[in-house]
């Protein structure tokens, strides 16, 4: 009879939620003007089944993404593991509601990949302004391989294919977590097209967007996730977990949340007299709302869940699946909504429609720092990276240890000068110059890694992380120390491996059509500088790092691979300056300002940075290489005459004896030869 009870209930809460999401997408359709219902004379028309296909079908991509990825996350981060416990602190293999947790999730999966796939006749439909009925094969294979929006639909669609096959082999919770990532991966894509990509500030509206539905498809999804949990204690323990995951999602889901509205509405006033900021009102109340039950959960149904009384937990994340759902809904209808910013301006910048922004007036000091070039990707990584390693500092300092100073001012440093060559007003110029681009590289490769590895985060993070109640659950420390002593670190820490990822990123990006393609999108641009500063990590983390998971590594050895390292880089240099060839013509021929010097000349003048710039860093880790290098003869020296010590008061033979006899036996051998 309970169990009957409880099947009732989550098929009426299913119920609920699919009726909310239909309802506030079709008036939210009707009130916003995404589907006046009328068609106007002249102009071409797709029809009903086009106008309220699409948008349907986009919910259903947009809920079957969004349930498989919470699921996938749950399964593989909250929920408690089982099999061997004794490296990690909690279970490598899935537990039982992980396993069909992830199970259900790969129908999810194969769900959204079929919606994902429907999208593309509908969206060509939409496009032409033809009926479906006359849509070909061949227009839905032109537009999947050669227009934005059929290009992401077809990458959302191959990726939840993907998803769904892997989730039905699984054992492992890595693998899960494997799964989880290919699945959060999977939702950005939509992000990359729309208003966000027509916006007038790209960088911000692209990656916040990318912020806002990674988070709230943890939120939601998540939530969806422990109604179908059925063992009371499983429940407890990960609405616990889910319970920080869910505020967490609530503060990026508001903060993005506004970046995107400023982007869209232009100006405050839109948000009273604009169809579409009414909707951003109705949406942000939805999600104060969501978060005053959030907040319910934390005082009062979760001390209640931990007593053994689930009734008020599910009864009330029931009502906040619903009033989610109806915020899907609200999310689809606004993307089909007009902005009072228009995403397709009739009169268009082509230097602007390629770069996401006016192309920057001549440079100069004060244009270097303002105005500022706000990326939200970076803006959230510089806020988080300083305030997480603050936070840690000041646990550690409350706990009544002590951490250098010297390693916070060093974190800090790396994180400042990360903003200043990605956020400020010299991030504009590095789009369309090839000297400042080659600045920031530099920067980004070099000075950032050095002063970030100084900071030790690995060492601080493991000293401040706490291990969850329940010891199942592989927590963040788990998860950090699995990454440590994984063969993939120990294969990246060698120092060839290191060094050639350094370097043939250099040459490869160079030497190559790669960077043009890379600067022409927004995704590939970002992934550009992330991997500067990555590579750049994994470099000098192998030179000086003291964090655990590195290879003991001889100083001799060290000293040669950053030689080796200085070497190409100077190459590299040498090489450019000498180029009588344009790197990347198409987009520098495209965005390069009129008042710059020479495309050649300007790719000459960053050849002479990169050439020069890399000395005063250089020489200062071969002065910190060299002079551990003395130290650690030091020690061993110590450590020979501790031994020799022993041995002559004990009367046994030393090592550095039996070396001086294991000399003198192979200098007599060879005497006699």
């Amino acid at each position: 009879m309970i169990f009957s009870d409880i099947s009732v209930r989550r098929l009426l809460t299913v119920l609920g939620g699919l009726l909310a999401l239909v309802a506030a997408l079709v008036v939210a359709l009707r009130l916003g003007g995404g589907i006046s219902g009328r068609t106007i004379a002249g102009l071409p028309d797709a029809g009903p089944l086009t106008s309220w296909g699409l948008p349907l079908a986009r919910a259903a991509a947009d809920l079957c993404g969004v349930l498989c990825a919470g699921w996938c996350v749950t399964a593989a981060f909250l929920l408690p593991g089982t099999g061997d416990t004794g490296r990690h602190g909690a279970g490598q293999l899935l537990g039982p509601a992980g396993y069909r947790l992830l199970r259900k999730a790969g129908w999810w999966a194969a769900g959204w990949a079929l919606a994902a796939l429907a999208l593309l006749p509908l969206t060509l439909s939409d496009l032409l302004g033809q009926p479906l009925g006359q849509v070909t094969f061949g227009g839905v294979r032109s537009l999947a391989w050669s227009v934005s929006q059929g290009q992401s639909a077809l990458a959302q669609a191959g990726l939840a294919l993907v998803v769904a096959v892997a989730s039905r082999f699984v054992l492992t919770r890595t693998g899960a977590a494997v799964v989880a990532v290919l699945a959060c991966a999977a939702l950005v894509p939509p992000a990359l097209t729309g208003h966000s990509a027509g916006a007038g500030n790209h960088q911000l509206a692209v990656t916040s967007l990318a912020v806002h539905i990674l988070a709230a498809a943890l939120w939601l999804g998540g939530l969806a996730a422990l109604l179908v949990l059925r063992n009371d204690t499983t429940l407890a323990v990960a609405a616990r977990g889910f319970s920080r995951l869910a505020a967490g999602c609530w503060v990026a889901v508001a903060a993005s949340g506004v970046a995107n509205a400023a982007v869209r509405l232009g100006a405050l006033e839109e948000l009273w007299l604009s169809r579409y900021g009414l909707l951003v009102l109705a949406k942000t109340a939805a999600l104060g709302a969501a978060g005053v039950l959030g907040a319910l959960h934390r005082r009062r149904t979760l001390p209640a869940l931990d007593a053994g009384r689930p009734g008020a937990f599910r009864r009330l994340a029931a009502g906040e699946l619903i009033l989610l759902a109806a915020t899907v809904g609200l999310a689809v209808a606004l993307s089909r909504t007009p902005t009072p910013v228009p995403s397709n301006p009739v009169e268009t910048d082509p230097v602007t429609d390629l770069l996401g922004f006016t192309a920057p007036p001549p440079l100069s000091a004060a244009r270097v720092l303002w105005p500022p070039l706000l990326d939200g990707f970076f803006l959230a990584s510089v806020v988080l990276l300083a305030a997480a390693y603050l936070a840690a500092v000041y646990r550690l300092h409350r706990a009544g240890h002590r951490w250098p100073p010297a390693r916070t001012a060093s974190w800090l440093g790396g994180v400042a000068l990360l903003a200043a060559f990605t956020l400020s007003g010299f991030a504009r110029y590095a789009y369309v110059l090839f000297s400042a681009h080659m600045a920031q590289h530099l920067v980004l490769a070099m000075l950032v890694p050095i002063l970030l590895v100084g900071g030790a985060p690995v060492t601080l993070a493991l000293r401040t992380l706490r291990p969850p109640r329940d010891p199942r659950v592989r927590g963040a420390r788990d998860w950090l120390l699995l990454a440590v002593h994984s063969r993939v670190l120990r294969t990246l820490s060698h120092p060839v491996v290191a060094l050639g990822i350094y370097v043939v990123s250099l040459y490869g990006l160079y030497f190559s059509d790669l960077l043009g393609v890379l600067m022409r999108y927004h995704i590939g641009h970002l992934a550009m500088l992330v991997h500067f500063v990555l590579s750049g990590y994994l470099f000098f983390w192998v030179l000086i790092g003291v964090d655990p998971g590195r290879r003991p590594v001889a100083p001799p050895i060290l000293v040669l691979v950053h030689f080796a390292g200085m070497a190409f880089h100077a190459f590299l240099g040498i090489a450019l300056m000498q180029s009588r060839t344009v790197i990347a013509p198409d987009w520098y021929g495209s965005v390069h300002p009129a008042w710059a010097a020479g495309l050649l000349s300007d790719q000459h003048v960053g050849a002479g940075l990169a050439w020069g710039f890399g000395e005063i860093p250089a020489v200062a880790i071969l002065l910190l290489l060299v002079v551990r290098w003395i130290r650690a003869d030091e020690r061993e020296q110590r450590r020979l005459d501790r031994a020799a010590d022993r041995a002559e008061a004990t009367g046994e033979e030393d090592e550095l004896a039996r070396y001086n006899a294991f000399l003198r036996r192979a200098a007599e051998t060879a005497e006699r030869h």
